[in-house]
């Protein structure tokens, strides 16, 4: 039997932290992004802009296409042509569909802001024009013509994702009221999320078309920078709001019932593996 064969579009730092674990559980595995230097072996690189009409190179057949496409600007224009019009031309670049598409996406698709609890089943009402964006991106994986699979990552944190912290180091923290939740996901709990779902797909276990992909622990914003600026030593000078989007909570219970364990499930260990010298 041939090895599995992963094309990871957008392969930046979700996308190789999923390679090099892929790799080093035997698939091959591609990374397109437009810099291919700092794309690590075994990752093959692929340059290529996924913004651009004219920017593929040719694709090979893959068994599995991660797109994990991330736009470098809230700019709408760049949105459309990142999460839209990038995952077409990808589909359409591929000799044969996949076995299998997994699209990253994100929980901003959620308009809810009263401290609900929000699943696979809420309603996506964006009352942003980035969350509808994202939303369109979703329906394109579903109509691609292969089983596909979109993950909702919440905030994602980690290595080299330093703004929260920034903003401790200065002196700032949220207020206490009123409270706003906040939801987060450890960079190498994205990339276990995705190598999970792909071993299941291949021992032929069903995957669901949606998994929401949060840590076990919404937490007050407040909360969270208080913590930081404790273990940072840091004094607080200064009290605004740091957040956008509203406030909800988002359960993690599909996910964690497929047998999913996370890494950091919460921001404290989380954070603790950033902050360890």
């Amino acid at each position: 039997m041939h090895k599995t064969r992963v094309l990871i579009a957008g392969c930046g730092d979700v996308g190789t932290a999923l390679g090099l674990q892929l790799a080093r559980a035997g698939a091959d595995v591609r990374g397109l992004r437009r810099t291919i230097n700092q794309l690590p072996a075994p990752i093959q690189p692929l340059a290529g802009d996924l913004s651009a009409a004219d920017g593929l190179p040719p694709l090979a057949a893959c068994d599995y296409l991660v797109y994990s496409a991330a736009a470098k600007s809230r700019d709408l224009n760049t949105y459309r042509a990142v999460y839209v019009d990038g995952l077409r031309r990808v589909l359409e670049a591929l000799p044969a569909p996949p076995q299998r598409l997994l699209l990253t996406s994100s929980t901003g698709v959620y308009a809810q802001h009263a401290h609900e609890w929000v699943d696979e089943f809420s309603p996506t009402e964006p009352d942003s024009p980035t969350g509808r964006i994202l939303l369109q991106s979703e329906q394109i994986a579903h109509d691609a013509g292969c089983p596909a699979t979109v993950v909702r990552f919440s905030g994602i944190y980690g290595p080299g994702r330093h703004h929260l912290l920034d903003q401790v180091r200065a002196g700032i923290q949220a207020p206490d009221s009123p409270i706003h939740y906040s939801n987060r996901i450890h960079r190498d709990d994205c990339a276990g999320i995705l190598a999970h779902l792909i071993a299941l797909d291949r021992a032929g276990q069903p995957l669901a078309p949606l998994y929401l992909a949060s840590d076990d622990a919404p937490t007050p914003i407040s909360e969270v920078m208080g913590w930081l600026a404790e273990q940072l030593g840091v004094t607080i000078t200064t009290r605004r709001p740091v957040r956008r989007g509203g406030s909800k909570r988002c359960s993690n219970l599909r996910l964690k019932a497929s047998g999913y364990r996370f890494r950091y499930p919460d921001f404290r260990a989380g954070f603790a593996s950033v902050l360890m010298p």
